[in-house]
């Protein structure tokens, strides 16, 4: 019997070795485990605090540009109003034109008939006339001058908004390394580089160049219409709409760069 107690004692000591053997294998794994899960955590910890600071900077990029967009929708607005008032005027011009037309037509008819004392009294209101319609003429020109300035202005708009998509978007298909590495072979500062991103390239110029001649003919026929004889203010209403659709087109296309900017 003590020889059978002894033999399954050792039996059970040599399963227990072996098992201690298994488990010591076993905690090894799993340090080793450990070590690599921490190791992951750290990387992931790096990771999220990188994204954190690039979640701020798109933050503030986000808010900056929230702020042109109002800001450009505020005078957007104030420009829109401002054409309703010019058109206003417009309307009101052109019906108080043909009713001076009418009276002028009427007064010179009548001055056959007419004595020398009434004849000087029409001279008077032609003269009248006359100064009211030098006044539309000086009203015509500026509204039309205002209006060519105030596309040239939101073309220049619409211009700079494209181009500082074309190199946000240049930046972002970048990293610092490349830019740093693009400027080193080209021997110019980062600085320099971003601004050789910014060159017109010659179709933009020549577009440019095309739309500068198209608003000079305009204002030239604009002063031709004026310098005929009448009537002209169908032809002249015809040229100012056409330049305001032009101008509703560009305040369309500009809002739509600025919302996609924000």
């Amino acid at each position: 019997m003590k020889r059978h107690l002894i033999e399954d004692l050792r039996s059970r000591l040599k399963a227990n070795q072996e098992n201690e053997k298994t488990s010591n294998e076993t905690l090894e794994s799993l340090e080793r485990k450990v070590k690599a899960l921490a190791g992951d955590c750290s990387n992931k910890k790096t990771s999220i605090d990188s994204l954190k600071q690039r979640l701020n900077v798109a933050t503030k990029e986000k808010s900056q540009y929230e702020q042109m967009y109002h800001k450009a929708k505020d005078e957007l607005e104030k420009k829109d109003l401002k054409l309703t008032n010019l058109e206003s005027k417009m309307i009101e011009t052109e019906c108080a034109m043909t009713e001076l037309e009418t009276t002028a037509s009427q007064q010179l008819h009548g001055l056959a008939k007419q004595s020398g004392q009434a004849l000087e009294t029409v001279q008077k209101k032609l003269l009248l006339t006359n100064d009211k319609v030098e006044e539309f003429m000086t009203f015509v020109k500026a509204l039309t001058r205002e209006l060519q300035h105030s596309v040239q202005e939101l073309r220049t708009k619409i211009k700079q908004a494209k181009k500082m998509g074309e190199v946000r978007a240049c930046k972002k298909g970048l990293s610092q390394e490349s830019v740093q590495l693009a400027a080193s072979i080209l021997n110019v500062s980062t600085t320099d580089l971003e601004e050789i991103l910014e060159v017109e390239d010659d179709e933009e110029t020549a577009k440019a160049k095309m739309e500068f001649e198209k608003d000079k003919e305009w204002l030239q026929y604009i002063q031709r219409l004026l310098e005929a004889q009448f009537p002209f203010a169908s032809y002249l209403m015809d040229a100012i709409l056409e330049k305001l659709n032009e101008k509703k087109k560009l305040v369309e296309e500009y809002s739509s760069l600025m919302k996609h900017t924000v």
